[in-house]
């Protein structure tokens, strides 16, 4: 399956145009699954056809779906209540009713992944739209799934849990109970969801589609969001510039404004593959309204689809022992200002802050044994030399 993550500021019409492109692709003949994030129906106000936690049949090869984020997450407290009876027993705790329980922070995102998840592991459908909340809450989103499974193996490694038939006797040495089985496979069952999740959004065939007005709002907006799916790995496969302003204009008090978007699409123009959709002069709303709305296809053949593979997102190590001596880690990060650029290296892993995005990431295993040796911003590419450690390196001839 091919999933198309699609994102934009607030208020730059990306609802509308992930319904039109998952119109377009099942009109072209592709089983199509529609993904909404949103809380409120915005999605089913462009499409003419309410939308709940329920998939429903808006078109021929059309489902929509936007899950009940939240009553997925009292569904999971109480099974974990369940899974957890004795030792809340134990502690004397009062369990929680379903109907008293509200989400905590981050609960529905957590929820909202779960249903990408599975409607992108479903062999019901050939594509999936997913209309992502606006920017930056999408990346924060996306961001979730690699940050939870770090924090889980830090506090329970995995392979702590090789040590169960000690754990008792470590218990009474150190004083202090020792994590129950249960709690290790809850993490263990967590860290499987979680990286089905994470293997999902980085798929070869998972790609996102940026949402902007061109404008300078929409212009500081996608050069922020560029860097931040950069960071993340996530390829960025089109940038639509939504309610553009037809040349007729020129001529009216809308001039000013068409200067404004000519620039910003000259700009873009140099950097993404830029698809224009005109402004329809209304709020889109409805299937022929949708229809109207010019967004790039999504399918080259008729059924049954099958789309070349892209290029994944690689971060390439460059050998050039024999020239510098050094290896080069190449890490794209489109827009990226090098005084808002930062690198800490923490044994096998290393801090990158890019602007308001972080990341840890670990160094691939050639790098684990050398010294960074320096670090340069070149033509939106971050290149990190790194020398061979001559501790852990091999000496030539060994």
């Amino acid at each position: 399956m091919r999933t198309i993550l699609i994102t934009g500021p607030g208020g730059s019409g990306r609802t509308t145009i992930a319904a039109a492109t998952a119109q377009r692709a099942a009109g072209d003949g592709t089983r199509t699954l529609l993904l909404s994030a949103d809380r409120t129906d915005t999605l089913g106000a462009a499409l003419g056809t309410g939308t709940g936690p329920t998939p429903t049949k808006a078109a021929p090869l059309l489902t929509v779906w936007r899950p009940d984020a939240a009553g997925r997450f009292r569904q999971d407290l109480t099974a974990f209540q369940d899974r957890a009876a004795g030792v809340l027993d134990l502690l004397g705790a009062s369990r929680l009713d379903g109907e008293e329980v509200t989400p905590l922070p981050g609960a529905e995102e957590l929820s909202f992944l779960r249903a990408l998840r599975d409607a992108a592991l479903s062999e019901r459908y050939d594509l999936l739209v997913v209309d992502l909340p606006p920017l930056p809450q999408a990346l924060a989103l996306l961001a979730l799934p690699e940050e939870l499974r770090r924090y889980l193996r830090r506090l329970l490694p995995p392979e702590r849990q090789a040590a169960r038939a000690l754990r008792p006797v470590l218990g009474r040495l150190a004083g202090v109970p020792m994590p129950s089985e249960w709690l290790y496979e809850t993490a263990a069952r967590w860290d499987v969801e979680l990286g089905a999740v994470e293997a999902v959004l980085t798929d070869r065939n998972t790609a996102v589609r940026l949402v902007a007005e061109p404008g300078p709002a929409g212009a500081d907006a996608v050069r922020t969001a560029a860097l931040g799916l950069a960071l993340r790995s996530l390829r960025t496969e089109a940038l639509i510039a939504n309610r553009v302003l037809p040349e007729a204009a020129s001529g009216t008090w809308f001039a000013g404004l068409l200067a404004q978007q000519r620039k910003a699409l000259a700009d873009w123009s140099e950097e993404h593959d830029v698809h224009t959709v005109p402004h329809l002069g209304r709020d889109p709303h409805g299937t022929d309204d949708l229809a109207a709305l010019a967004v790039p296809a999504v399918n080259p053949a008729p059924a049954p689809v099958e789309w070349p593979a892209p290029d994944p997102v690689e971060w390439p190590v460059a050998d050039r022992l024999a020239d510098d001596g050094v290896l080069v880690w190449h890490i794209p990060l489109p827009g990226a200002i090098r005084e808002d650029l930062d690198l800490v290296r923490r044994g096998d892993e290393l801090v990158i802050t890019a602007g308001p995005f972080h990341r840890i990431v670990p160094l691939p295993s050639a790098l684990r044994r050398c010294t960074v040796a320096g670090a340069g911003l070149r033509e939106g590419e971050l290149r990190i030399r790194f020398a061979p450690d001559p501790d852990l390196w091999p000496a030539a001839g060994r």
